[in-house]
């Protein structure tokens, strides 16, 4: 049986815009936070966070999106670090022409807070059970402003030799934490295949300084896992909060892995989303 979903906020109505090999492209003059009339979707950008991929993360909602008509693309977050990650994403996101709407989940909320920043065609950021940065903030930093995260007992650090000739961390989740701590709603039989596929990501990000917050001139939605023992729900709240989200929702119940659990919920606000910025 599908859990509640409790709606906060007020989510007014849309964007619109399409990737260049399969529609045409909109207008290029719109500006984050100014109202459109076209009437074509926009293309819907999805960002895993770490000890995940794309696939796993996002095939549902991916699935749905698609159904509705909208053009998706779920990039491969590198998860190097801020520094290596927000570039990448926007390059990512210059390739797109036309209107943008930029989900993030986790780890994948600080990426997309630097990459859409001075990116007009970014219309719309969704925080899915996800870090949202200020200018100056450490994710590490953030982790540990309320209780409640299993993360920090449940990472295995791994050393990893980097191009420059020094050792990096990469962090994975233990075998026997990854469930409790990362996707507590889902089967155990799916968690087990989440952590043989899981991608770690460099111990670096925790301590990576976000340069630039794009949620201050773009609208922001967000979505808080209750049930979440990565980010703490009352984390998700603050930063949203601060945010200025137009709408949020809550799913009771849900984990951190609440796309996969949960990806009517996460479908309906990016949809909540594209309409608000109409």
């Amino acid at each position: 049986m599908r859990k509640k979903v409790v709606r906060h906020g007020i989510v007014a109505a849309g964007t619109a815009g399409v990737v260049a090999a399969v529609l045409l492209a909109t207008s290029a003059s719109a500006t984050p936070t100014s109202p459109r009339t076209d009437s074509a979707k926009p293309t819907v950008v999805l960002v895993h966070g770490g000890f995940a991929d794309a696939s796993a993360s996002w095939n549902d909602v991916i699935k749905q999106l698609q159904k509705d008509g909208y053009p998706v693309v779920a990039p491969a977050n590198p998860l190097r670090g801020l520094p290596t990650d927000a570039p990448y994403l926007a390059s990512v996101l210059k390739s797109v022409k036309g209107p943008i709407i930029l989900a993030g989940h986790s780890y994948g909320g600080a990426v997309i807070t630097n990459a859409a920043a001075d990116n007009p065609n970014v219309k719309a950021l969704v925080y899915v059970a996800a870090f949202v940065p200020d200018k100056g903030e450490q994710v590490g930093e953030l982790l540990g402003k309320f209780p409640g995260s299993e993360i920090p007992d449940a990472v295995n650090p791994v050393p990893f030799p980097n191009p420059d000739g020094t050792t990096g961390s990469d962090l994975y989740l233990k075998a026997d934490k990854f469930r409790s701590a990362f996707a507590g709603d889902l089967p155990v039989p799916v968690t087990n295949v989440m952590h043989a596929a899981q991608r770690p990501f460099s111990a670096s990000s925790l301590t990576d300084v976000t340069q630039a917050a794009a949620w201050h001139t773009i609208p922001s939605w967000g979505l808080v896992a209750t049930s979440d023992k990565a980010i703490p729900p009352a984390l998700q709240r603050f930063e949203y909060q601060r945010a200025h989200t137009r709408g949020t929702v809550e799913v009771k119940g849900a984990s951190h892995s609440v796309m996969i659990s949960h990806p009517d919920a996460v479908t309906k606000l990016v949809k909540q989303a594209d309409r608000g910025t109409r």
